[in-house]
């Protein structure tokens, strides 16, 4: 299956979107198709050995709108940004025309009744004058009338199918009173123009277009943001001299130089130098991060201190920032399950509005109040209606939910895990590299026969420089740390499960298990009590014996990571059950969950068997969510109904799990969950002021309070009220920027 991109021009509400899905939908070779009306973006999957992009651009073309493939490299460069500014500055200078063009007509027709002194013209002038304004009001808003005309020739209408119908209603009612006062201005007595209605209607809308394309822009500032950390240029060292170049050229393999201060432009790994890097851009750590030889370093950090050179190893599209942009941007296209009832809606909305404004025009008609009030209440209920409040409830509160995630370090890449996270009842965590640091630690040296500490350590170290094993390394390391000088031992031997043996000066020496020891004929005694107690708190003891003598105790561990505890308490808080898998034996494991509190103990459980231990958690009736590294863990991520992956940020855009915390910091699983629910609650808002909006309304403008009140709803109060609904609904998406 291959997947893109397209950006579309010409959508203006929500049905245009849901018009566009259900057509692509019906093409063979689509699996699926998410239309965003807030970033104008078609994300697409298809089989290219049944179709193609061109074959599906030419299908979104018969539905009237056009479209053209988005590359990575189109983002990072932010050429939809610069389309938008060029559309708001469009739509902003069609607004101020129709303005300007409007207030002479509205002081001509309304100025008498706010006492206004209003000149004295003749039938035939004033008639000329509103018709000219209008005309030309009109024409300026020559794209809604196009756009309007082409939907609904292709049975798809959109609102400005709605805003066209209403408007050209009025104008040519308008329009026949005037040709025949003009001809015969004796025989009327008194005429009811709607010229200024059409015109008011248009500055409200173009308006609440300028509006909501300015507020709409705001959304994808996330984005914005993040191609606004990758630098222009880079520095790299040819023939010996360092020369500047644009980023893009960059190639794999080049030695790039980053002085104090700079901006590292690639991903890459040092090759000289020693630096502090702030990386919080990226990952969401304040800390800056210390930088030598062998280390890795990622593209848009910040180099505080010294100069560092490293190796390009990611270029263009494939450095960390460009894959955080494109799930970003993936994740914006997608759509929340709560959407689907919006769109189901939006589908029909429009139809359905046109069959009530026809259906209230008859009845009145009928009713005996006449063609002029009947008109009025067929263009109010016209231009009331408003489908793109509901097209962009959902998408609008994503991309900045998404965004507000990626500013600290999570990647959420689908709408769907967005809109589950909050409902999850069970956080399970897979033990070694997730809660764990994943790598042994000498956590106790104890004697036995009162033997000095650092001699225990000596000859422990000296003996397990000679074996692989990672209890063996983590030993190395701590007599390293404590810079203990490692005497050379002979006949070194490692014995299978039970641990090794090797001579020093004639002395046997032996470091391991109980059964190593008792096949030596070394006695335990009340060592045995030590060990058990260390065991129980999940730790491997290991006996060090020096011929016949017991001489100490070593205890390796697989250390909790600094936050673990905390992010547990954090869970227990927000009242999630918490559940840790392991491959560990069961006293091992039951070590580390008392430790941290944990509700679930899942232990000795082998790599493929991780996912049924998900399922049956999930047939107790729970919506489970699984933490873990990404890779041995990827059934288990895959079975969870939300897969939480732990990116160590060298390889970013990993397809486990949906989502990606960047920094390895199991805090963010609470973070991420917090802003889940927080989206969530902004989605519930804006869709109930979309609906409520609508379903208050469209009666009233439909004359339903007139019966009672003797009120009717003006057109143009009807299209200030649509204007600003959408407007309304984004604002409030964009509040949640105060999010902390």
């Amino acid at each position: 299956m291959k997947k893109s991109i397209l950006k579309i021009k010409g959508m203006h509400c929500a049905s245009c979107a849901v018009s566009i899905e259900k057509g692509l939908n019906k093409e063979k070779g689509i699996s699926s198709v998410n239309v965003n009306l807030a970033t104008e973006k078609a994300n697409l999957e298809f089989d290219s050995a049944i179709t193609n992009l061109g074959q599906i651009q030419k299908v979104i073309k018969k539905l009237g709108y056009k479209s053209e493939e988005e590359t990575l490299e189109d983002e990072m460069k932010d050429s939809h940004h610069e389309e938008g500014q060029k559309n708001i500055k469009k739509l902003r200078n069609i607004f101020f025309g129709s303005l300007i063009l409007g207030l002479p007509l509205f002081y001509l027709v309304m100025g008498k009744m706010i006492g206004l002194p209003v000149p004295n013209l003749s039938l035939k002038v004033n008639i000329a004058i509103q018709f000219s304004i209008t005309t030309a009001i009109m024409l300026l808003n020559w794209d809604l009338y196009v756009s309007g005309l082409i939907k609904l020739l292709k049975r798809n209408p959109n609102m400005d199918s709605l805003v066209e119908t209403g408007t050209l209603a009025a104008y040519f009612y308008s329009l026949v009173v005037s040709i025949s006062a003009w001809i015969n201005p004796g025989m009327v007595k008194e005429i009811h123009l709607y010229f200024e209605s059409a015109a008011f209607i248009l500055v409200f809308i173009s308006l609440g277009k300028y509006l909501e394309n300015v507020t709409k822009g705001r959304t994808s500032q996330a984005i914005k943001k993040l191609i606004g950390l990758q630098p222009k240029t880079a520095i790299i060292i040819k023939d010996g001299k360092e020369i500047q170049i644009p980023i893009t050229e960059v190639k794999e393999g080049d030695i790039v130089v980053v002085k104090p201060g700079g901006k590292i432009p690639v991903d890459g790994v040092v090759v000289d130098g020693y630096s502090g890097v702030d990386e919080s851009a990226i990952t969401g750590e304040s800390m800056p991060v210390e930088k030598q030889k062998g280390d890795e370093v990622i593209g848009a950090t910040i180099n505080k201190t010294g100069v560092l050179k490293f190796r390009a190893t990611k270029v263009g599209s494939h450095t960390m920032l460009a894959q955080i942009i494109k799930v970003v941007e993936e994740a914006m296209g997608t759509k929340a399950p709560i959407q689907l009832l919006a769109d189901k809606v939006s589908f029909y909305f429009v139809p359905t509005v046109i069959g009530i404004a026809i259906l209230a025009f008859v009845i009145w008609v009928i009713a005996g109040q006449g063609f002029v009030f009947a008109l009025t209440v067929f263009v109010a209920v016209l231009i009331i209606a408003c489908p793109c409040s509901l097209g962009l409830a959902t998408p609008t509160a994503v991309m900045m939910g998404t965004g507000l995630a990626a500013q600290r370090g999570i990647l959420i890449k689908t709408s769907k895990a967005l809109e589950i996270a909050k409902k999850v009842g069970v956080v399970v965590f897979d033990k070694t590299g997730t809660l764990t640091k994943g790598e042994p630690e000498v956590t106790d040296i104890l004697s036995t026969n009162q033997t000095d500490l650092k001699q225990i350590l000596q000859t422990a170290a000296s003996v397990e420089k000679s074996s692989e094993h990672p209890l063996a390394q983590a030993i190395v390391e701590r007599a390293e740390e404590e810079k203990i000088e490692l005497f050379v031992v002979t006949d070194f031997q490692a014995v299978p499960g039970k641990g090794v043996q090797a001579s020093f000066n004639s002395k046997k020496i032996f470091i391991g298990t109980r059964k190593l020891m008792n096949e030596n004929k070394v006695s335990i005694g009340e060592s045995e009590s030590i060990a058990v107690n260390l065991e129980n708190q999940g730790k491997t003891a290991m006996f060090i014996a020096v011929d016949n003598n017991l001489i100490g105790i070593i205890a390796v561990a697989d250390t909790l990571k600094d936050h673990s505890k905390e992010a547990v308490k954090l869970l227990h808080d927000m009242g999630k059950k918490v559940g840790m898998i392991t491959g560990d034996n069961k006293r091992v494991a039951e070590a580390i969950a008392k430790e941290l509190n944990i509700d679930y103990i899942l232990s000795e459980v082998l790599p493929h068997e991780k996912s049924e231990e998900i399922k049956k958690l999930q047939e107790k009736g729970g919506i489970v969510a699984m933490v873990g590294d990404g890779i041995n863990d990827a059934p288990a991520l895959a079975q969870s109904d939300l897969g939480i992956a732990l990116g160590s940020g060298t390889d970013i855009a990993m397809e486990t799990g949906e989502m990606v915390l960047i920094k390895d910091d199991l805090r963010d699983v609470v973070k991420a969950m917090d802003i889940s629910r927080y989206t969530l609650g902004k989605i519930k808002q804006n869709l109930f002021w979309a609906f409520f909006y609508n379903i208050v309304g469209i009666p009233i403008a439909a004359g339903i309070l007139y019966p009672f009140t003797g009120w009717l709803l003006s057109p143009i109060i009807a299209a200030a009220a649509m204007a600003f609904s959408s407007v309304s609904v984004v604002t409030n998406s964009l509040l949640m920027k105060r999010y902390k």
